[in-house]
């Protein structure tokens, strides 16, 4: 309920901030980017809007089955032509006609058709959800791609304040000369190197920040703030609790689409089947004429009643083979379904082994960042008091670099591991 409450105060913002131009800025935790998402994102309103085009042909097929009326009004003039009979005429008067028509048809095939279109928004409600899931995931990811930026670019502006003060104090000696000029473009080279990796990781940030925008379906000058940072996502406790968490293969997406998919093929044989019962047909239709001038009249009765059944007799076969090809499909549905269901069990367990290995690695990785940070620090300062080399400095901070990089490839394998399981599972 506060997530709704919160969504709402969000869309009002954000309405107001378009009618008066003004930027918005919009605090979201995990759950409520999620949230805002599901309620505003275009992909998920066309998944809703699936559902409803699903219930509509459903109607249709319904209604086919109802009484269908039709009217009808005319005008006939011929023109002044007379019937000759033989020991008399009648001049041809002019007329209007009103008519009115209702008429109701059934048989098999429309009613099967009719369960077929329950089975069709089922299955529309499965990929509604299963979009659900693939949008939180995207939402999550998206979110950590935009945290680890900040991380990364903070580590790096802190490494560069280092480097560009060690390259003020190399220069000072170049010009005492106390030493020589290589050492000090060394150095430089560092600090173009760090600047280059700050711009990049910028840039990588405003990519992923604008990610986010097109998944909230919020204008690119809403100004998003993240409550949120990578240990209160990615904490142990979280990752343990997903790990324990038991695998129900009727709540997976995958499996619920085939057994779905198996339903409806099995109907499709009835549909096929249908074809052999007879149609049913009854129609009213009432008609009203007006001739202009005297002496008209007609043959026409006001009234009609009909009713009919077709039964099919003879098709050379061609009813008994489509039955087949729908039995054929159907035992091929069966097969896919049992394979898929075996198969799942299987996707589970290397979906736990890649979360619990990707984690392991994520506390490696990170821990390894912090040792080459103090490294990096130690170096510089040792570099500072001159018992380090310019190599030795220059190869610390390519262990730091290579370090960051190793650590930002380490917490997305962990989020995708996370969010893969998260979306397999299924456990709302």
């Amino acid at each position: 309920m506060k997530y709704i409450a919160k969504t709402l105060v969000i869309s009002i913002t954000v309405l107001f901030s378009n009618l008066y131009g003004q930027n918005t800025q919009l605090s979201l935790s995990v759950k409520d980017a999620e949230q805002y998402a599901m309620e505003h994102n275009k992909t998920m309103e066309n998944a809703n809007l699936e559902i409803r085009k699903a219930e509509a042909a459903r109607w249709q097929s319904i209604a086919s089955m109802l009484p269908q009326v039709d009217g009808s009004a005319g005008y006939t003039n011929m023109c002044g032509y007379e019937i000759n009979f033989g020991v008399m005429s009648r001049k041809m008067l002019p007329y209007v006609n009103i008519g009115t028509q209702a008429s109701l048809a059934i048989n098999g095939q429309l009613i099967v058709a009719a369960l077929l279109s329950n089975l069709a928004i089922e299955m529309q409600d499965i990929s509604r959800s299963q979009s659900e899931s693939n949008l939180r995931a995207n939402v999550k990811t998206t979110y950590l791609a935009i945290l680890i930026e900040d991380e990364i670019i903070q580590l790096l502006d802190s490494s560069l304040q280092n480097i560009q003060a060690l390259a003020e104090i190399t220069q000072n000696t170049v010009n005492a000369g106390a030493a020589e000029q290589t050492a000090a473009d060394q150095i430089k080279v560092r600090v173009n190197t760090l600047n280059n990796n700050i711009n990049m990781q910028k840039r990588n940030r405003e990519l992923a920040l604008n990610s986010m925008r097109v998944l909230l379906a919020v204008p690119v000058e809403t100004e998003l703030v993240l409550t949120e940072t990578i240990d209160d996502i990615l904490a142990a406790e979280k990752v343990q609790s997903l790990l324990n968490e038991n695998f129900v293969i009727a709540h997976n997406h995958n499996y619920q689409l085939l057994q779905k998919n198996v339903d409806m093929a099995k109907k499709q044989v009835v549909l096929a089947s249908m074809a052999y019962t007879p149609t049913i047909s009854a129609f009213y239709q009432y008609n009203y004429r007006k001739d202009i001038g005297d002496g008209g009249f007609s043959m026409s009765p006001p009234h009609t009643v009909g009713v009919s059944m077709s039964v099919p007799l003879f098709s050379s076969g061609k009813k008994g083979a489509a039955i087949e090809e729908k039995k054929i499909a159907y035992m091929e549905a069966q097969n896919t379904f049992e394979e898929t269901s075996d198969n799942l069990n299987i996707q589970y367990q290397q979906l736990r082994y890649n979360l619990s290995n990707a984690y392991e690695t994520y506390l490696n990785e990170k821990d390894n960042l912090d040792v080459t940070q103090r490294v990096f620090a130690s170096t510089t300062n040792k570099y500072q008091w001159g018992t380090v080399s310019t190599l030795e400095l220059t190869n610390a901070s390519n262990d730091l670099i290579s370090a960051q990089s190793n650590y930002v490839q380490a917490v997305m394998t962990l989020v995708n591991a996370q969010v893969e399981l998260e979306k397999f599972l299924n456990n709302k």
